[in-house]
């Protein structure tokens, strides 16, 4: 989490709802088997500088991930436009030898895609889709730990849209659900011996 999205929910100051945050990402992680990683910047607030850029890139070097999931490059949200700049050079500093962080380098991240954001529609064109039928459900249980998913706090219904979309995905890709995600122009693009 670059930040906690603490200043999202109006009825709660933004200490109090980024404690909550906090107590839902852990709960949502541990049912996926996952760790958060929290990092120290402010929603609405996160810097795109060099120093974020490192502190990603050093994530990166810990984390040694093969794929990087993350926003799409335009988007009414601040955040996360800076979120796709600053992601997408920690990518290159993570791979790099003179880049001296905590920890060594890594060159293996093979794919940045995109996630399909209502925030971030702007030139947001589906290219990779993934079948995610079987793993719906469990879907479901990990997003409603945050209560924003829930409801209560806005008046977008945040899982019925995202539910519905992964149903027109899916009807898109041929399967019962899927997601999809974008990627860089120069990305796509396939070398065959010959057309399937």
């Amino acid at each position: 989490h670059l930040t906690l999205g603490e200043g999202g929910n109006p009825n709660m100051t933004p200490q109090a709802y980024g404690e909550q945050k906090h107590r839902e990402a852990e709960a949502t992680a541990k049912l996926i088997g996952a760790q958060p990683i929290f990092a120290p910047y402010r929603d609405g607030e996160l810097p795109n500088t060099e120093e974020v850029r490192r502190y990603v890139a050093d994530v990166i070097r810990l984390i040694k991930p093969t794929h990087i999931i993350t926003h799409w490059r335009n988007s009414i949200h601040k955040d996360h436009a800076a979120a796709h700049a600053i992601v997408n050079d920690a990518v290159l500093l993570a791979s790099l030898e003179g880049v001296v962080t905590s920890h060594p380098r890594h060159r293996d991240v093979r794919a940045i895609c995109y996630t399909e954001n209502w925030e971030d529609p702007e030139n947001f064109k589906p290219y990779l889709y993934v079948d995610v039928s079987n793993e719906l459900e469990a879907w479901k249980e990990a997003v409603t730990q945050y209560q924003f998913i829930k409801g209560g706090i806005s008046s977008f219904p945040y899982l019925e849209y995202y539910t519905a979309l992964a149903r027109v995905r899916g009807a898109e890709a041929g399967t019962r659900y899927a997601v999809a995600f974008d990627v860089d122009p120069f990305e796509k693009k396939q070398t065959v011996d010959m057309l399937p």
